[in-house]
């Protein structure tokens, strides 16, 4: 499957890959720190913004979606920035093909299975796929009856967009509802991968807790830990600066 991407800048390759409900925008960002000194690619995974539809989100098939990209652009070895279920995948694209990832960067998440937690925003967003919505304004007040942050409300509306005279997802969105249980999981593997790891994790959220790190020690024996301090899940988008500088520093360092 051929993903959609935005590239910037030369020097070694680094993909950026975006959680659930997002698109490559969301790491604009760092895209632009990076671009100076780097050979940045933005991806949407599949079923999310620009990129094609398929009924599976397994991590497997997500990891190879960044292989063929990179085969595609003949990129040999690169590093890997991702966050949330982008961090999983990324995970998984570096115990797949340990030998072709330089450094990796987990923004937020645990090689872990997580509990359910995005009822409510399946909710909302079904609801605005049922209803037939002119205007975002009009998505925006029927997903505030399922969601009370007004952030993760404007984060969901950059996906939608209009065609013809109603407002539609690019989301595939019966994709990602089928295949929830398989983005919360975490794919049984013994494999290991020995390069440089960083996770990052925001302070107030818990993607992150002692509990879940004997899962990434054994699959990254190399990993380390930064927090960012006053930050949840968001942590990119809540302090950028913070988390850019914490990704430009670790993917220059030499040792």
């Amino acid at each position: 499957m051929q993903l959609n991407y935005k590239i910037s800048g030369q020097g070694d390759a680094v993909f950026l890959i975006h959680g659930l409900f997002g698109s490559l925008s969301n790491f604009g960002l760092l895209q632009q720190a990076l671009s100076p000194h780097y050979r940045v690619i933005s991806v949407d995974v599949r079923n999310h913004g620009e990129s094609p539809h398929h009924p599976s989100m397994h991590y497997q098939d997500m990891a190879h979606d960044i292989l063929e990209l990179a085969k595609l652009l003949d990129i040999k070895t690169f590093s890997l920035v991702g966050h949330s279920m982008g961090g999983k995948i990324a995970m998984k694209v570096a115990l797949l093909a340990p030998d072709r990832v330089n450094k990796l960067i987990v923004a937020d998440m645990s090689p872990v299975n997580y509990e359910p937690r995005h009822q409510s925003v399946f909710a909302g967003l079904q609801a605005v796929a049922e209803a037939d919505f002119k205007t975002r304004g009009q998505a925006q007040t029927c997903l505030s009856q399922y969601i009370e942050e007004v952030g993760v409300i404007q984060f969901l509306l950059k996906s939608l967009y209009k065609f013809k005279d109603k407002m539609i997802w690019r989301y595939n969105l019966a994709a990602l509802v089928n295949g929830y249980r398989d983005i919360i999981d975490w794919p049984d593997t013994s494999a290991t991968f020995q390069g440089p790891t960083l996770f990052i994790k925001g302070e107030l959220s818990d993607y992150i807790i002692k509990e879940y790190w004997p899962s990434g020690a054994k699959h990254f024996p190399d990993a380390k830990i930064k927090m960012i301090m006053g930050t949840g899940h968001w942590l990119h988008a809540e302090k950028p600066a913070v988390f850019n500088k914490i990704v430009a520093n670790f993917l220059a360092a030499t040792s």
